[in-house]
């Protein structure tokens, strides 16, 4: 885990990946500040940071305090995020995260519309500051030519985030988020050529990606997926064939890595599927500890391994994994809350 890997023009000095966290606590104008730059240095160390997801646009946010890209005020908190994390030797890309029918007007700052690809409402609730948990809203269908304006604020996106410093993107592509929801079944009911066959419910991953790619170069461009996940009213019919498609294609582009939440399902295991249809380098993610990500690594089933929860306690993390320091446990009732308090304020346990 210690070993320096290069993930496309991402030169690791290490193998541990930070994995994105959403952690709400964006300023006014969904603009990161200068507790985001604080909080992202001390976790610097990792080989590369991913960052909480970020809305690519006004419409992209789903959830209450969650940053944007697409503002120069926002591009500009963005640069301190990666002024810092370099100052400290470190690597961080962008996580782009539209979230698609995940939404609530009550938590968009310019009521912007809930869109998807088809108009189908999430079974769920999601939290507003405002009005505590609310259903999630009926969304509106994107129209056809509407389709290119969404892959064009991601392709901005990117260049924002190049512009800011940043040293490249990560596609979300899972957790039930915009672009699962073009790919699974039960969410896109498209008859236009977004949707219908596996080929064409591909279309938007692979457009954004090319489009992403372009822009700042595919060996800056990561994908996250979770093949058979169905978080967020996810229901694929065959994830087997629509990831299998979608993992061929991308690996045909160059991406610097892909990144799996590394789950079995009963219509699917999407570590044998990744391994038998991406070709790439992998960072390995989900319920990992230091020994099975070291073993992942060891045996070849990984280039690299991320991991969330254990980077919100242990800003050191490598240093512990190293050195064999017990990991602290985080504050669960401070994971989303705003302010310094269960975010910047955990000690590391080597304080020079």
């Amino acid at each position: 885990m210690f070993d320096p890997v290069t993930l496309g023009a991402l030169a690791l000095r290490n193998r541990i990946v930070m994995s994105p966290m959403t952690r709400s606590r964006a300023g006014a104008g969904d603009v990161p500040t200068q507790l985001h730059a604080e909080y992202y240095r001390q976790r610097a160390t990792a080989g590369l940071i991913v960052t909480e997801g970020i809305q690519p646009s006004p419409a992209g946010k789903g959830y209450c305090r969650t940053p944007g890209l697409y503002s120069a005020a926002q591009t500009e908190g963005w640069r301190r995020v990666a002024a810092a994390v370099h100052g400290e030797g470190g690597l961080v890309v962008a996580q782009l995260m539209h979230c698609g029918r995940v939404a609530s007007r009550v938590n968009k700052n310019d009521g912007s519309d809930v869109v998807a690809p088809s108009a189908i409402r999430a079974d769920g609730k999601i939290f507003t500051d405002v009005s505590g948990p609310v259903a999630m809203e009926m969304p509106r269908a994107l129209h056809t030519h509407e389709v290119r304006f969404v892959v064009e604020e991601y392709r901005q996106a990117a260049l924002n985030a190049r512009a800011a410093g940043m040293d490249g993107v990560e596609l979300h592509a899972s957790s039930g988020y915009l672009p699962m929801q073009f790919l699974s079944s039960n969410t896109n009911m498209r008859t236009d050529r977004y949707g219908g066959s596996v080929e064409n419910r591909i279309r938007f991953v692979m457009e954004t990606l090319q489009a992403m790619g372009e822009a700042i170069g595919f060996d800056r461009v990561g994908m996250r997926v979770c093949p058979g996940l169905d978080y967020n009213d996810i229901d694929d019919a065959n994830p087997a064939e629509t990831y299998g498609l979608l993992l061929q294609e991308a690996s045909a582009l160059g991406l610097a890595y892909l990144h799996l939440v590394r789950r079995s399902f009963p219509l699917v295991d999407n570590f044998t599927l990744t391994k038998a249809h991406w070709r790439g380098r992998l960072i390995l993610n989900n319920e990992l500890t230091p020994k099975s990500a070291a073993a992942a690594i060891a045996d070849s089933s990984a280039d690299a391994a991320s991991f969330g929860r254990h980077f919100i306690a242990n800003p050191d993390l490598v240093y512990r994994i190293r050195q064999e320091v017990a990991l602290s446990d985080y504050d669960r009732a401070r994971v989303y809350t705003q302010g310094p308090q269960g975010y910047t304020d955990y000690k590391p346990a080597n304080p020079a």
